[in-house]
C-alpha cells in the first residue's frame, strides 16, 4: 500500500509528494510555499471547475454524475461523502449535478445516474453506472 501521494500546487502548477499520514497538517508547496489543497470531503463542481479539479488533477479522481430527484444518487451520495473523508489524498470525490451541466453529462455519455467515473491523470479509467453497495464501491475505486 503506497502511502504517499502527489498534490499539484494550483498556484504554480509544481507536483509535491506528501505524505498521507501528513494530510492533515496542511503542507506547502516545495516550489512556491503556497498551501497545498488536498481536498477531504466530496465537492460540488459545475462546468467551468471541471479542468482544474479533474482533468489537471494528480490524485485519482471520482466523479459523480447524479440529479437531485434521483433515488439511487441519494443512496450512492453519503457513501462517496464517507469514502471522500476517510481518503484524504488518495481519492478525491467530485459531484457534478447532471441536471445543471448538461453539456459536461453530454461530452462524457451519460445515459443513466448515478455513473461514477473514475480519472487517474486527466483520463478516464473506468465507470460505474446505478447505486452500489459501498464494497463494490471502495472495490472500483481501487481502495
Amino acid at each position: 500500500m503506497n502511502n504517499e501521494t502527489i498534490i499539484r500546487c494550483k498556484s504554480c502548477g509544481g507536483k509535491n509528494r506528501v505524505f498521507l499520514d501528513k494530510v492533515q497538517s496542511m503542507p506547502r508547496c516545495g516550489k512556491c510555499r503556497a498551501l497545498l489543497t488536498i481536498p477531504q470531503e466530496a465537492i460540488s463542481i459545475n462546468e467551468g471547475q471541471f479542468g482544474v479539479e479533474v482533468l489537471d488533477e494528480t490524485i485519482p479522481t471520482a466523479v459523480d454524475f447524479w440529479a437531485p430527484w434521483c433515488g439511487p444518487c441519494r443512496i450512492v451520495s453519503p457513501i462517496l461523502d464517507d469514502i471522500a473523508r476517510r481518503f484524504p489524498g488518495k481519492i478525491k470525490i467530485v459531484k457534478v449535478n447532471s441536471d445543471d451541466n448538461p453539456r459536461l453529462s453530454i461530452k462524457y455519455g451519460i445515459q443513466g445516474i448515478p455513473t461514477v467515473i473514475l480519472f487517474r491523470e486527466g483520463r478516464e479509467v473506468d465507470r460505474l453506472v446505478g447505486a452500489a453497495p459501498k464494497e463494490n464501491i471502495l472495490h472500483f475505486l481501487r481502495l
